[in-house]
């Protein structure tokens, strides 16, 4: 069976750009009408118009750098055509790297490895939680394995760039990944693995300097009840081992695709995994006889790391807790089931596999077949999770409001009321986000940072929060006194009430000088 696509050269133009091109239609077809005019937002998707440089909050930097590459693009084109560029990018990167792990001989493959990596359970949980960052990482993950495979810091340093920009989860996930092939690349005497685990272990520390730096010097603590808030869940009837396998398991019900706990739907998706974990078994049997692909063993042992990563949190969690209490810096692993973008990265290479195989025992259509059936498996991903991602534009008084703030010289904090981290405006379709206070002026923004996560059997658990100031400040919002004296010993400057319930804070500060009031926004000078 000839390995061209129906007569096609691997070499055409068309050929090559086939798996890019493929995920920007899998991006549009996921997005939607989240490409309509208007920003999307929806939970830790938070882009605002005329974003401000800097980092202006405290806690965890979590914001840090991506926050401030949205600004600078901001600066040349609108914030919200930044936004869906990033967004379709995270498509096409992700696919168009996923096929670049297989020969370019196997076209049917390539695409069959842009299709599932570029359209699985964990990209379309993650996009609905909104966390656009961390998916730079995981679309860029594919290129990261591959420079690491292949050699060489600036090649790697060049591959590393998009979770670099994404920030310390997106690196951390990389990690997760390069080192392991950086250090088992096949071939290679024990002195070259160390050299180039060395390389790659300081490539990648130095390009985490924006967010590293920070984070060693805050007072932010991780609070261990984040270790049962986030551990992860089962999605599925086959319970949380079973979500995980399928690539889902994520701790938010909220975040979860239409439909994707039916028995039908599960039961395709870790029927997939299965088929992928036999065709990845068996052609890494073939490399290791021919000395095929150096990274494979390397992205075996990152997968696996990543899946005890994630199970920790749901079957161990006594040991993330103790290691929580020695340091706070352990605190990422709380979300252990991000860290499976590995085992994604292998299923997707697996199922390559095993679409070349069909390709070679049968009629070449069967195999251009078999590539859409992650899209099949998952079918209610399309169209932003069937309207679960939508556009909305800013009311004025936002803009306004913000324009205020970021003129006036005089130094100070600004807090938003109600104390809750969440919103959810009529104008963006009720739909649940961040609030945009957070990100929006030009001075130091204190917010509630705290998070509140209910159990699936009922019951909440409260994970304090991580900025001694939001505490401070938390708790004389949970009094019942004036509020003014105290918020201005914090060197507060600005109170921003958002929503109808204006009046109850209006009598907690007397004194403070209403500065712009509508039905949605009141903003008081102390």
């Amino acid at each position: 069976m000839s390995p061209s696509l129906y007569g096609m050269r691997p070499s055409s133009p068309f050929v090559r750009l086939a798996p890019a091109a493929l995920g920007l239609v899998l991006g549009l077809l996921a997005l939607g009408p989240a490409l309509g005019p208007g920003f999307t937002l929806r939970y830790d998707m938070v882009f605002v118009p005329d974003p401000v440089w800097g980092s202006h909050g405290g806690g965890f930097p979590r914001a840090v750098p991506s926050d401030q590459v949205v600004a600078l693009l901001s600066a040349i084109l609108p914030g919200q055509v930044v936004q869906k560029a990033v967004l379709l990018g995270i498509f096409v990167l992700a696919a168009a790297g996923a096929a670049a792990l297989v020969p370019a001989d196997r076209t049917a493959a390539r695409l069959a490895a842009a299709v599932f990596y570029a359209w699985n359970a964990y990209l379309a949980q993650r996009l609905l939680l909104g966390q656009w960052a961390l998916l730079l990482g995981f679309a860029g993950l594919p290129w990261a394995v591959r420079a690491a495979a292949r050699g060489g810091v600036l090649r790697l340093a060049a591959a590393l760039l998009p979770a670099a920009v994404g920030g310390f989860q997106a690196m951390l996930v990389t990690a997760v990944a390069v080192l392991p092939v950086a250090a088992f690349r096949t071939a290679d005497g024990w002195r070259a693995r160390v050299r180039r685990l060395a390389g790659s272990a300081a490539t990648m520390a130095v390009l985490s300097l924006p967010w590293l730096v920070p984070a060693l010097r805050s007072d932010a603590v991780a609070d261990p009840a984040g270790v049962a808030a986030f551990a992860p869940r089962a999605d599925g009837p086959f319970g949380t081992l079973g979500s995980l396998l399928s690539l889902g398991g994520i701790w938010n019900a909220e975040a979860g695709v239409p439909g994707q706990d039916s028995w039908g739907t599960a039961a395709v998706r870790l029927a997939l995994t299965a088929v992928a974990l036999a065709g990845f078994v068996r052609q890494a049997r073939r490399d290791r006889a021919q000395e095929g692909e150096p990274y494979a063993r390397g992205l075996a042992v990152a997968a696996a790391a990543g899946l005890v990563i994630a199970c920790t949190g749901a079957f161990a969690p006594g040991v993330l807790r103790g290691l929580m209490g020695m340091w706070s810096g352990f605190g990422p692993f709380r979300d252990g089931q991000l860290y499976i973008a590995p085992f994604a990265l292998l299923l997707a290479v697996g199922f390559a596999a095993a679409v070349a195989w069909l390709d070679r025992a049968v009629l070449g259509r069967f195999a251009v077949a078999a590539v859409v059936v992650p899209v099949l498996a998952l079918p209610t991903f399309a169209l932003g999770a069937f309207g679960r991602l939508g556009s909305a534009e800013y009311p004025d008084g936002w803009r306004a409001v913000q324009a205020i703030v970021n003129r006036d010289p005089a130094p100070g904090a600004l807090v938003t009321l109600p104390w809750g981290a969440y919103r959810a405006f009529g104008w963006n379709g009720g739909r649940v986000v961040l609030d945009p206070a957070t990100k929006s002026f030009a001075r130091r923004v204190v917010w509630d940072d705290a998070l509140v996560v209910g159990l699936p059997g009922g019951g909440r658990i409260r994970v304090d929060s991580e900025d001694p100031l939001n505490r401070r400040i938390g708790a004389l919002v949970a009094g019942r006194g004036p509020l003014t004296a105290a918020f201005a010993g914090e060197g507060v400057r600005f109170v921003l009430v958002e929503g109808q319930n204006q009046n109850a804070f209006l009598s907690r500060l007397p004194g403070a000088i209403p500065v712009w009031r509508d039905d949605d926004l009141l903003l008081m000078r102390l």
